[in-house]
């Protein structure tokens, strides 16, 4: 697959539809290998399809499936002997590079001190953020600011007002707390912004660093069509949508005659990453799953239905409870009456077993994690430069900090008039 250079994406509405074409199809093409879930389907059939690929994924210890996981374009580079689709994969996606330099970003970073109830990583977030952000020569919106922790970021790089815009009462009382108490100049509203009378302020600069879905594509559609003269954000939680099937936002891209029709459940695939989650979280993760694999294994069983019973999110005793509690727990939950004698210690083995398995074939899903983010993201980029904007996309900090490190960064053109946009 050939791909347009990284630098084009600073700039060009063909090199971003170009682009978002070409993941598309690519996509569309590789449905095989991403959308069957190998949590839910015990053998994927590109695993029959492809045996040496499959025993190549067995073969790996688990320290190289943790490392592979964290590294898709090595991963690809290896599997690429039995998909040859897959040598293109580090152009594919590939991004240019937004970050600013560790020097700029320690100068805007809230210091500890002031950084009062802000986790350390969204601390050091907000100060990337913010630093590739620089210089603001407008007034910020900050869109779904929680409790402000960007807006204080942003304030000292700003000349105007910081207005934050917050739906939960009680994180707007504390933001609003937080920068009185600090004497920042910042104030926030609360406000849903999903409401049909939302009324933006004139000539601000909308931000928003993490919004999930739905709100994230709501600032898009807004901003733009009030004629915000700036719009910046990271989006997160592509999944969190009201579309059972999602359908992208731009013309050009909604118009595309082959355009990919991915369900909630596969835009789910783009944010499964846990890079940044503490060794404890991962070890209570691996736990639960091996867990619920074993479970599923005990409910085929004693169906006789080889098909996935999905088990809602468990109570928090139960990892203090153990494996039969789970199973109980779970059972009952399903309407489903376990035998008096159940060989729980088979079944969590069986569980541990798949879990390995598991592991490696969604090391071939998750090459496809990237690609799919980058789908909705260039279609974002699509969609702002039809609506009359100059538009940067790439990193605006390393992976290791957040998995979720892309930025559109798109100013108005001079002179453009606002799009109007059919709302119900």
């Amino acid at each position: 697959m050939t791909l347009p250079p990284a630098a084009s994406l600073h700039h060009g509405a063909e090199s971003f539809y170009q682009r978002w074409q070409q993941l598309n199809d690519w996509l569309v093409q590789h449905r095989e290998f991403w959308q069957p879930a190998p949590f839910m389907t015990p053998e994927p059939a590109w695993a029959k399809r492809y045996p040496e690929l499959t025993a190549m994924l067995a073969e790996l210890t688990d320290a190289e499936c943790r490392h592979l996981d964290d590294a898709p374009v090595e991963l690809a580079a290896r599997a690429s002997r039995w998909l040859p689709s897959l040598e293109g994969y580090a152009d594919m996606v590939q991004l240019p590079e937004l970050l600013p330099s560790a020097e700029e970003v320690s100068k805007v970073t809230l210091p500890e001190i002031r950084a009062t109830d802000m986790p350390g990583r969204k601390r050091l977030q907000s100060g990337a953020f913010a630093a590739a952000l620089a210089p603001l020569e407008h007034s910020a919106l900050d869109w779904c600011c929680g409790k402000g922790h960007l807006s204080r970021t942003l304030a000292p790089l700003c000349s105007g007002e910081i207005q934050g815009f917050e739906w939960n009462p009680e994180l707007v009382h504390d933001g609003n707390r937080l920068a009185r108490h600090f004497g920042d100049r910042v104030s926030i509203a609360c406000q849903d912004v999903m409401a049909s009378d939302l009324a933006l302020p004139d000539s601000y600069h909308g931000v928003a660093l993490h919004a999930c879905g739905d709100l994230h594509r709501q600032l898009l559609k807004r901003g733009s069509e009030a004629g915000l003269p700036r719009l910046s954000f990271s989006p997160c939680c592509y999944h969190l949508t009201d579309q059972d099937i999602y359908r992208p936002i731009s013309r050009r891209a909604s118009a595309y005659q082959k355009v990919l029709k991915p369900g909630r459940n596969d835009l789910r695939l783009a944010v499964q990453e846990t890079v940044t989650a503490p060794a404890r979280v991962r070890e209570q993760t691996q736990r639960i799953s091996q867990w619920r694999l074993g479970f599923d294994g005990l409910q085929r069983s004693l169906r006789g239905r080889d098909d996935y019973l999905p088990v809602p999110s468990h109570p928090a005793r139960l990892l203090s409870e153990g494996f039969p509690a789970f199973c109980h727990w779970a059972a009952a939950k399903k309407q489903l009456e376990l035998p008096e004698t159940v060989d729980f210690d088979f079944w969590l083995a069986f569980g541990e077993r798949r879990l390995a398995q598991v592991r490696r074939h969604e090391l071939v899903r998750h090459l496809f994690r990237r690609p799919l983010e980058l789908w909705m993201v260039l279609d974002y980029a699509i969609f702002l430069e039809e609506q009359g904007y100059r538009v940067k996309l790439g990193q605006f900090c390393d992976r290791a900090l957040t998995p979720r490190n892309l930025l559109l960064d798109a100013v108005r053109v001079s002179g453009t008039p606002p799009v109007q946009h059919s709302r119900p």
